[in-house]
């Protein structure tokens, strides 16, 4: 979260994330931060690198029949009338995430800060499990 005059405020997405951490860096090199602000860029940098490979990411029709919730019929009829643009081949089509429809009622990917964050092993299995197995 950025702070604006005393206020906190949310970044528009995790796409504008990047954007508000090298307008913090710049702030930092303002200060005299110039190691802060260098470990911030790239962070920047390795964000910006894993959104734009998380947006090239492809589907089959059955993969992304899950992910949107419409059927793979529909997405490949979609792809056959150049509806959805094919990022595969002829005969084998793909669709990218970004451009992979989603039915209404299925909620758009949830920013990463606005995810539940959940545990499937507690802390007690993990120490009863190393006492029973040993470290690795």
């Amino acid at each position: 979260m950025t702070r604006k005059r005393g206020r906190k405020t949310k970044p528009a997405s995790v796409e504008g994330l990047p954007a508000d951490w090298r307008q913090r860096a710049k702030a930092l090199r303002r200060y005299g931060g110039e190691t802060p602000a260098t470990a911030i860029e790239r962070c920047a940098d390795d964000l910006e690198a894993t959104i734009v490979e998380r947006d090239e990411t492809t589907f089959s029709l059955v993969e992304a029949a899950r992910e949107s919730g419409y059927s793979a019929d529909h997405l490949g009829r979609l792809v056959r009338d150049g509806r959805i643009p094919n990022a595969g081949r002829p005969g084998a089509p793909r669709i990218a995430r970004a451009d992979l429809p989603r039915k209404a009622h299925l909620p758009a990917e949830t920013p990463l800060a606005d995810r539940p964050r959940r545990r499937d092993t507690s802390n007690a299995q993990i120490v009863q499990s190393i006492i029973r197995k040993g470290i690795e």
